[in-house]
């Protein structure tokens, strides 16, 4: 186990030494960077919309209003088919997913049947023409009465290409911006993800994404005025539409559009040459120019209106043909708003409304004081981490120390070369991977103090020590994966990001731990050095096999648990939780006074005036305040709703960080983060039951949902926020008490198969003494580096990381108290397990020595 050949080791270290190499571009600044030559890496870190800020947005197509369009496109074609045809009919209406039309003259049926039959044929929906889709059916309720109805493949087809036609739109527009690194990405049958990191104006995003952008030119009715039209009918054909100005100006609108924004080929900002105010200039097609022309050359004199999403921008006067093809739109533009309408212009319409049905916005601000915090955090972390391995292990403790720091290279090596996003959480990943990175060499060291008790030379300590802590160290770490995976699996953004840095860590502290240091040991120490001893250090002062009585306490501790999860249990029946938005719905707003303190009772008094319903102002810091709304009923009422709150408080606050969640994402944020609870509870239960015995996998079961009832219960007592962020902070302390958990089994299955005659409870009770020192020591290592995370990492991070810290102590105690005894419970017996393959191993155990 200590040999390794020449080429292992330089495999080894030229890992190390590529990670070392990839790892370090994020330790440098820019200016750095940009001096070194070329063939160097210089890719770092993407840091997540948290730690520089920028805007999280989730749009979701309106299929109600994309089956509405699609209605009135079918209607459109049923009035044309039958006038072509010259066909009368009456009564052509539409309501839910059917239009019918009756025909007037019977004689005219086979007629009209032949006419609308294109209607129903099947449209191409492959590529190469591989698929086909049939959008509408018809039957005939009745002689001569005709039933249109949109079929539910006709639908998912119409969808999913509206959805890869707005991914594109929405990608040309966002890209206009000019922002760096954008995300677009479709998600799901319907919903299109955009992440823009380090925007300094997020609201011009929302802007920019919540325009449908249909633009057309059409001619404005004069033959009445527009009050008229209002108080009576409008003139047939045509439209009472409204300017944005304030007040907005009524126009009669005729329906047919001359010329639509598809025909547009360019739009750019300029300046008009007589009153030098921001227009936008476009350009059109061929087809375009030339009916623009002949519309403008048969109405002179007359008004026509430039329209964009049934709003008119501005209604000039044809004082001339325009033959060029070319114009300029005017409204009273700013700089910005001009460049806005340019972009949208350019990107092209989309062809369904989208609506916001989440956000997280993160201002730069924030982002700076996110990045502050959690480097503070991480360094204290790593540190105490560091010296307190150090004066615990001697020597030894600095090899674990070194492969520590080879850890955290590979971790951020790997994250790079990813291209991941470092978030918050996920720092808050890398500083428990490393306190849970030092489990792996605790239990390496501890095996050795054993071998080294037994009467074994420091090398054949070392050895055996390896070699029997390998299974541990797999074990413990595996199911420690499993939470990763189902973390990653039902989080989002910052969460999945936490799952990331904590799978990926879980990967590199088995091969740090068990190849790298023991590299280490057997090549540098051992055969430098020499030692005739292990290294001084406190741990020599830890009993290897105290005398507790553990088991005598099982019954006290049961009766503890049962009335303390019954408590947490009627403590929900009399106390609500305080969910987040992330399960509620509604939006999350951070703001920051520009003056020396903020006034809670102030803005609640003026955010009250608004009618949004239950508003919570809660302060924290002198100039800090969070914002809280219920949620609002309606599409796209949550951002109506922040509008109202900007133009209400942004005089005096800045915003620092917003979060908007509607109705029906909370409702699935709840359901994935319930389900992804229970479903890793499930794969450690399989896990285990394939590695060890069904005993133990039901009682890791009943000791794991012991810890989440009391976790539950610790966010109850406390009121903290229950959302995503707290099904992370349960998942982590699941993943922590399940590695506790296996490496106690670990010993006990050991130890059942060395004293077969010794009875359950004295073979338990043995194990957890074995391993009492370790426990000890790795949980006060994990202590130490979230009490850096909670004091340093910024308010975010402490909310997350208190109930993790409670949860450390909670899941030690059922692994002491809870998992052991219920192998006792479930009649576990040592004659279940197979001979010990190590006969040396079999003797009767030798008194450690303290």
């Amino acid at each position: 186990m200590l040999y390794f050949s020449r080429w292992k080791t330089i495999a080894i270290w030229l890992v190390v030494a590529v990670a070392v190499i990839i790892a370090a571009p994020n330790t440098m600044k820019q200016s750095v960077l940009d001096s070194l030559p070329d063939w160097l890496p210089k890719k770092q870190m993407t840091l997540g919309l948290d730690l520089q800020g920028g805007s999280h947005i989730l749009l979701q197509i309106d299929r109600d209003g994309m089956i509405a369009d699609h209605l009135d496109t079918a209607r459109d074609d049923i009035r044309i088919a039958l006038r072509d045809a010259r066909i009368g009919y009456t009564g052509l209406t539409g309501s839910g997913r059917s239009v019918q039309v009756r025909i007037r003259d019977a004689e005219q049926i086979q007629a009209a049947k032949t006419a609308l039959a294109s209607l129903t044929e099947p449209i191409s929906s492959g590529l190469f023409g591989a698929g086909s889709v049939r959008e509408l059916t018809m039957d005939e309720a009745e002689p001569g009465l005709f039933r249109f109805t949109l079929t539910d493949e006709g639908i998912d087809y119409r969808l999913a290409t509206a959805l890869n036609q707005s991914v594109e739109v929405v990608n040309r527009r966002v890209n206009e911006l000019g922002t760096t690194e954008p995300i677009i990405q479709r998600q799901g049958t319907d919903r299109i993800l955009v992440q823009v990191p380090g925007l300094d104006d997020p609201q011009r995003l929302k802007d920019i994404l919540g325009k449908t952008a249909r633009l057309s030119f059409q001619m404005v009715d004069q033959s009445v005025p527009a009050q008229e039209a209002i108080s009576g009918r409008p003139p047939a054909g045509t439209t009472v539409m409204y300017s944005h100005d304030d007040p907005p100006v009524p126009y009669i609108i005729e329906n047919r559009v001359i010329v639509s924004g598809e025909n547009l080929i360019d739009a750019q900002t300029s300046f008009d040459q007589r009153t030098n105010e921001p227009v936008v200039s476009f350009r059109f097609d061929n087809q375009g120019a030339t009916r623009f022309g002949q519309a403008t050359q048969q109405n002179v004199g007359r008004l026509f209106a430039i329209i964009l999403d049934n709003q008119v921008i501005s209604a000039p006067q044809i004082r001339e043909p325009i033959l060029g093809g070319s114009g300029q739109i005017s409204g009273n533009f700013t700089v910005q708003s001009a460049n806005d309408l340019a972009v949208l212009l350019r990107a092209g319409a989309l062809p369904v409304d989208l609506n916001i049905i989440e956000e997280r916005t993160v201002g730069p601000s924030l982002g700076e004081d996110s990045i502050q915090a959690g480097a503070l955090a991480a360094g204290v972390g790593s540190a105490l981490v560091v010296i307190s391995m150090f004066l615990i292990y001697g020597s030894l403790g600095l090899i674990a120390n070194l492969a520590l720091l080879a850890n955290v290279a590979m971790l951020v090596a790997i994250l790079t070369m990813l291209g991941a996003t470092l978030t918050l959480p996920g720092i808050a990943g890398i500083v428990l991977t490393v306190g849970m990175a030092v489990d792996s060499n605790v239990i390496i060291f501890e095996r050795v103090r054993e071998e080294v008790a037994r009467g074994r030379s420091i090398v054949q300590a070392f050895d055996q020590g390896f070699q029997r802590a390998l299974s541990t160290v797999v074990d413990a770490n595996l199911t420690s994966m499993i939470v990763a995976a189902i973390l990653f699996y039902v989080g989002t953004g910052p969460v999945r990001g936490f799952a990331v840095t904590l799978g990926l860590g879980l990967l590199t502290t088995v091969f740090t731990a068990y190849t790298l240091t023991r590299w280490m040991v057997a090549v540098w120490w051992l055969r430098r050095f020499k030692p005739t001893n292990l290294p001084k250090g406190l741990v020599h002062y830890l009993p290897l096999e105290p005398k507790f009585k553990f088991m005598q306490l099982r019954k006290l501790m049961f009766g503890f648990s049962i009335a303390s999860s019954l408590a947490v249990v009627g403590l929900a029946y009399v106390k609500d939780f305080n969910y987040g938005i992330d399960f509620m719905g509604g939006s999350l707003i951070e703001v920051q006074a520009k003056g020396p303190q903020a006034d809670s009772g102030d803005v609640r008094a003026r955010l009250s005036d608004l009618n949004l319903g239950e508003i919570q102002v809660q302060a924290y810091g002198e100039r800090e305040l969070m914002i809280r709304l219920q949620t609002q009923e309606g599409d796209n009422a949550e951002q109506s709703a922040m509008q109202l709150v900007r133009d209400t408080l942004g005089a005096d606050y800045d915003f620092r960080r917003i979060e908007v969640v509607g109705p029906t994402v909370s409702g699935e944020l709840a359901l994935t983060g319930v389900l992804g609870i229970l479903l890793s509870m499930i794969g450690m239960l399989i896990y285990i039951w394939l590695r060890f015995e069904w005993q133990f996998g039901v009682g890791a079961i009943v000791s794991t949902a012991h810890d989440v009832v009391l976790i539950v219960g610790v966010y109850l007592l406390f009121g903290l926020e229950m959302n995503l962020t707290a099904i992370a902070a349960i998942l982590t302390v699941v993943g922590y008490s399940i590695n506790d958990t296996i490496v106690i089994y670990d010993r006990i299955r050991e130890t059942l198969r060395k004293y077969k005659k010794m009875p359950i409870e004295e073979v338990i009770n043995l194990s957890l003494n074995q391993t009492f020192s370790r426990t000890i020591l790795t949980g006060l290592t994990t202590l130490m580096a979230l009490a850096a995370l909670y004091w340093f990492g910024g308010e975010v991070i402490a909310t997350f990381v208190l109930p993790i810290f409670i949860g450390i102590f909670i899941g030690v105690y059922s692994s002491l108290f809870i998992a052991g005894p219920m192998l006792i419970l479930f009649k576990l017996r040592p004659g279940m397990f197979g001979e010990e393959e190590e006969k040396a191993s079999a003797s009767p155990r030798t008194p450690a020595k303290a």
